[in-house]
């Protein structure tokens, strides 16, 4: 609004000068040039909100300057007008525009040649284009630079949206990663230690103390080598996995300390085993892990651990009876089982847990092609 009011007092304090300062006819005649100077900047001052009604009272000003006149002036506030025309207006009127100057400009020359006056014809003509034409072409090239413009600023804004939503997700998955990691490396090795020490506390037999204590402490310094491993391999590398150094040939180990904790762990493979993708093997190992750790905490007195190599996958069956507090219930809203969910599904893996016959069973199957070289 403001602009637009500046415009026409600069229209109008131009037209004044030119009109009553240069113009040496009738004074009368001087009066009505710079009326008709005053509408065309009223103009001027309205193309920008109401581009058509601006465009009209401005043609229908000039039209009347050059009948009685004409003056530089209202010629000059026009091509103002044509120029915010193609800047502001609707799409549809600077092409209407162009072809109207257009029309103009070649019936100019087309009566001067008529009349024997080539010269005239071709000053006469490019003078109209100048006026008619040049205006609005110039108006739509700065529309179409805004336009592009502002459809890169858009994009720009588009893109930093999307990188900053593609940052949130990158945090929001390693976070989840480390919250997995730790509760699988830390986390069971605590559920051991507190429960025998809860065994030893109100133990009286001195070995029965003794052989709990020392299950405490054997699982006290695996956790914390394997803490020490997750966060040497997250100093090097955050994109790596931690505790890769684990996998199904830990098994075995892993079957014995649990042994030591009372319960009788029961271990099967079939198919013929072979080396694994590294993902795979930690995933798996695991996996195994966490079902051993629910089954000390939660199952009866025995668990069964099944391994079967497929052809291109690898099944771990893992079964407990149900004890007085199952392990989680089926649904899975532990954050043991849903931590082994994550993993199954990341590598492309199923994923099955649940009371079945008396027993709490986890069933995994994943993908398992030739391993990294």
């Amino acid at each position: 609004m403001q602009r637009d009011l500046l415009i026409v007092a600069l229209s109008i304090g131009g037209a004044a000068v030119l009109t009553l300062g240069a113009y040496d006819g009738p004074p009368e005649l001087r009066w009505r040039l710079f009326a008709g100077a005053v509408v065309a900047a009223v103009a001027a001052g309205l193309v920008r909100t109401r581009p058509v009604t601006g465009v009209l009272l401005g043609s229908a000003a000039l039209l009347t300057d050059q009948v009685i006149g004409p003056s530089l002036a209202t010629v000059l506030i026009y091509t103002q007008v044509l120029y915010d025309a193609g800047v502001h207006g609707p799409r549809r009127l600077p092409r209407v525009l162009l072809w109207a100057g257009a029309m103009l400009t070649v019936a100019v020359t087309v009566l001067h040649l008529a009349d024997g006056r080539a010269q005239d014809a071709a000053v006469n003509g490019v003078l109209v284009a100048l006026i008619l034409i040049v205006p609005v072409t110039t108006g739509m090239s700065v529309r179409e630079w805004r336009d592009r413009s502002a459809a890169d600023r858009r994009h720009a804004e588009q893109v930093a949206r999307l990188a900053a939503l593609d940052d949130r997700q990158a945090v929001a998955a390693e976070r989840t990663r480390m919250a997995r990691e730790l509760h699988d490396v830390v986390a069971n090795h605590l559920s051991v230690v507190a429960i025998h020490s809860t065994g030893a506390l109100a133990a009286t037999d001195p070995a029965v103390r003794e052989k709990a204590l020392t299950v405490i402490r054997e699982h006290a310094v695996r956790g914390l080598a394997e803490l020490r491993e997750s966060i040497r391999v997250l100093r090097l590398d955050e994109t790596a996995l931690p505790g890769i150094e684990v996998g199904l040939d830990e098994v075995p180990a892993l079957a014995d300390r649990i042994r030591q904790t009372g319960l009788d762990v029961r271990v099967t493979t079939t198919g013929v085993r072979r080396p694994l993708p590294i993902a795979v093997d930690m995933a798996a190992y695991r996996i195994v892990q966490e079902s051993l750790t629910n089954a000390v905490k939660h199952g009866g007195d025995a668990v069964t651990l099944e391994i079967a190599y497929g052809p291109d996958d690898l099944s771990l069956t893992v079964s407990n009876p149900v004890g007085a507090n199952p392990a989680q219930p089926a649904d899975g809203s532990g954050s043991g089982l849903i931590g082994m969910r994550e993993r199954a599904s990341l590598l492309g893996g199923t994923f099955d847990a649940g009371a079945v016959d008396g027993d709490f069973r986890v069933r995994v199957g994943l993908p398992a092609g030739e391993a990294s070289a």
